[in-house]
């Protein structure tokens, strides 16, 4: 008889007769698929080119229903299991080789209370699909900036984007998670219910079971912005810091701000001797009254003497997208994250040279201007470690060729291990590497929080059924 090799958690192999995994498909609505199946292929597939794993069988559910069927057969085997979002997944850790994957990318259903200001949105949803569905109503959650991003992983590790300064992380934002724990039982956790479960899945990750909706609070926003797109180029990077920084440390809220130390983009606007060559681009959105919101932006546009200026306005949903085309599915990434204390000549000098020094033009170091809502939130209110720090910083190494890989993430992380001389402890879980060095990455990413998160973890899932980057064991 047929058998199925898969791995278990606890490093062992589960050899799972024909007739057992047919009798779990028979349970589902959605697909089960293993290797030689028609859409194996594809469902392995994640937005990073990098990621290449087998998982022995894949869950590609349709509802709450087939999570449940799925976490139940991965607890009664003892599989090693995997939790897929929406695919944007850049450090890999929604695959696991060998193992099972429980994927959620089929769930992108979008409903809008708009009388509520509130949005509940399945955890196969993009950005994308919120953004279309709350813009309707002139409304808007607080997310990433890139709309194929996954709602569930973005949200889970913090969610940092245009909204930041104002309205916090996306996690800042969640009134409620339904969740399918390890024992699976589907739960709602929110501030009067579960409320442990809520505060560690608001930046601990998916570690305690698999979140099928989040329900977010909205704000007005739109329909049209103003954004700041700049182009500076390099040798004028430390007087363009210098003043982003002493202009966003009295800008109102509804600016949210950050510096590309970047590549200038191959669009007609900048001169063709500079396309290409290293430059800083300065990021603004302005979502305040809009009638007002091209004076705020105003002095973004001044910081020097750019070699092009793409700012202007656009809608809500236009501003969401507008990044898009710089990370291509299929591409390769490598990301990491460290909070500055700083922004100083010395930093801009440090930021410059790595820039120059950059494998591939694509690359990119991204400087969030933090600061307004995320700080007035005191760490212990959820699970996200890092709110006191001035800036974040992304260190992006994005590339066209597998065979160039090496030399890519050697750039990200000597860059990274630069800047640690300007930085305390830290890292936003969103950049992560491939999450190597675990126990560092971990007091990094939760701090104090971590015995807090362990103990929750214990509760909820004492067998590991989960086994992401947070062991049950210390």
């Amino acid at each position: 008889m047929m058998t199925y090799r898969v791995s278990k958690s606890d490093g062992g192999v589960a050899m799972l007769e024909k007739e057992a995994v047919d009798r779990f498909h028979e349970r589902l609505r959605g697909r089960l698929l293993a290797a030689g199946d028609d859409g194996y292929d594809d469902a392995r597939r994640v937005w990073n080119g990098m990621i290449d794993r087998r998982p022995a069988l894949i869950v590609r559910c349709r509802g709450t229903a087939d999570v449940i069927a799925a976490v139940a057969f991965a607890r009664e085997h003892g599989l090693l299991t995997g939790i897929r979002g929406g695919g944007h997944n850049v450090a890999g850790s929604a695959l696991v080789d060998n193992g099972l994957v429980i994927d959620l990318s089929e769930m992108r259903s979008v409903r809008v209370d708009p009388e509520r200001r509130l949005a509940r949105a399945e955890g196969g949803a993009r950005l994308g699909d919120l953004d279309h569905e709350t813009q309707a109503f002139g409304l808007a959650a607080p997310v990433g900036v890139v709309s194929a991003t996954g709602v569930a992983g973005l949200t889970l590790h913090g969610g940092a984007g245009w909204l930041l300064r104002k309205h916090g992380f996306s996690i800042d934002n969640l009134s409620s998670v339904d969740i399918v724990t390890a024992d699976g039982q589907l739960r709602k956790a929110s501030q009067t219910e579960n409320s442990d479960l809520f505060w560690a899945v608001r930046g601990g990750g998916g570690n305690f079971g698999v979140v099928t909706s989040f329900e977010f609070r909205l704000h007005p926003v739109g329909p049209r912005v103003w954004m700041a797109v700049p182009v500076y180029p390099l040798e004028q990077a430390r007087g363009v810091i210098t003043g982003l920084r002493e202009y966003m440390a009295g800008a109102e809220k509804e600016l949210m701000a950050l510096a590309v130390f970047w590549s200038a983009p191959d669009v007609p606007e900048v001169p063709p001797e500079m396309r290409g060559t290293p430059v800083v681009i300065v990021l603004g959105c302005d979502t305040g009254p809009f009638h007002d919101g091209e004076r705020r932006i105003a002095p973004l546009r001044r910081l020097g003497d750019p070699i092009a200026d793409l700012s202007g306005p656009m809608s809500w949903v236009q501003a969401q997208k507008y990044l898009d085309a710089d990370y291509p599915d299929g591409d390769f990434y490598y990301w990491k994250s460290c909070y500055l204390d700083r922004l100083d000549g010395e930093v801009v000098e440090v930021l410059a040279n790595h820039t120059r020094m950059r494998p591939s033009a694509a690359s990119s170091i991204d400087v969030w201007m933090l600061g307004g809502a995320p700080a007035g939130s005191s760490s212990p209110d959820t699970a996200f470690y890092r709110r006191d720090a001035p800036y974040m910083l992304g260190i992006e190494a994005n590339w066209h060729r597998r065979e160039d890989a090496e030399a890519n993430i050697a750039w990200a992380r000597g860059l990274f291990d630069d800047m640690r001389r300007f930085s305390r402890e830290g890292i936003y879980l969103n950049f992560p590497g491939f999450m190597e060095d675990k126990e560092a990455l971990l007091q990094a990413a939760f701090g104090p929080n971590l015995t807090r998160l362990r103990a929750v973890k214990a509760k909820y899932d004492p067998a590991n059924v989960f086994s992401g980057l947070l062991s049950t064991m210390p």
